[in-house]
């Protein structure tokens, strides 16, 4: 009997851990995905510092972002596809979570 109670413990324990990393990968991907706007937007001096940095948020971000450039029409200059990838974003982490709350 103590033995399930503890493996029970261990399990809720490890669905804890396993939200709670998901949550702050969220979070901070929508935080790359913000700073790389705000750097498509703002124009850089040139140094390779910022280069490099723009280079890793390009590379991080767009296969993501590319997924819904296929999808959403192209409406000129504005792109509203970092957009769109928030919300998924947002609404996997609200799925995952009533399935997190299922295993508890």
């Amino acid at each position: 009997m103590g033995a399930q109670v503890a493996a029970f413990g261990l399990l809720f324990d490890a669905v804890d851990s396993v939200q709670s990393f998901v949550h702050v990968f969220i979070y901070v991907y929508i935080l790359v995905i913000f700073v790389y706007v705000l750097t498509s937007w703002i124009p850089l001096p040139y140094s390779p510092a910022l280069s490099r940095v723009q280079r890793f948020l390009y590379d991080v971000c767009n296969p993501y972002l590319r997924l819904f450039r296929r999808v959403l029409p192209s409406l000129g200059p504005l792109d509203l596809s970092p957009v769109l990838a928030v919300v998924v974003l947002f609404a996997v982490q609200r799925g995952l979570d009533a399935l997190f709350a299922r295993l508890h």
